[in-house]
Order: C-alpha cells, then sequence, then structure tokens
C-alpha cells in the first residue's frame, strides 16, 4: 500500500503477478438494503458493494478490498461470492512489480461508465 496524490492510498504489486490471479480473499459484512440510505450520509458511502445476485442487500468489504482504486480499464476485477460472504480480487492482466493494482468501481473491468466521483 502507498499514498498517492489526487488518489489517497492505493494497492502496489510487491512482485510481477500473472494474469488470473487471486490477490485477496476478504470477507464482508451484509447489511439489509434499508440500512444503505444511512450508510449513504457517512464516509462509509464510498465503501459499500451492493450484495446479492438481485443486489437486495448491500456489504462493507473488510481487508485490503476499500483500498484498491478505480479505472476503467482496470488490471484486477472483484468477484462477489455470496455463499461465503466473500469478495475475491484477481488480476485479470499480467501485472509488473510497484504496478498499481485497480479495480473497475462498476464491476466490468472494462465499463467506462462514469462513476459517482466522475459523474459530478
Amino acid at each position: 500500500m502507498k499514498t498517492i496524490a489526487q488518489k489517497g492510498r492505493g494497492m502496489f504489486a510487491s512482485e510481477a503477478i500473472p494474469a488470473f490471479t487471486v490477490i485477496e480473499i476478504a470477507p464482508v459484512i451484509v447489511m439489509p438494503l434499508s440500512q444503505k440510505k444511512a450508510l449513504d450520509k457517512t464516509l462509509l458511502h464510498d465503501y459499500i458493494f451492493m450484495w446479492g445476485p438481485n443486489e437486495e442487500q448491500c456489504c462493507m468489504a473488510l481487508g485490503m478490498v476499500p483500498i484498491y482504486n478505480h479505472a476503467y480499464s482496470s488490471n484486477c476485477e472483484y468477484v462477489m461470492d455470496y455463499e461465503n460472504n466473500t469478495i475475491i480480487i484477481q488480476t485479470i492482466l499480467p501485472v509488473q512489480q510497484d504496478d498499481e493494482l485497480t479495480i473497475n468501481y462498476n464491476g466490468a473491468a472494462d465499463d467506462d461508465t462514469p462513476i459517482w466521483f466522475d459523474a459530478q
């Protein structure tokens, strides 16, 4: 983890990592969707994921998941494991030592739909 000007903290590769390598399996705290409105009024808003096959819940990821920065063309992806209440971070491209590890906050690695902090 390093701090990046204009972005805050971010995750970086300590060594070269092949594509499709699991970086982290992080537990999540699952909450009813009814609590999301309250969470949206806090700093946690930026760290809440919609959860469940039909997004009928929300969750807070633990581990280092909240530290991965967004990129529209990311080198990692997150996979939601609803059965085990975890989020898996894995590379989707080869990553070189010292490269920043990024995820696309839209879910799909190449989805260029503007996200909340770009759409303002």
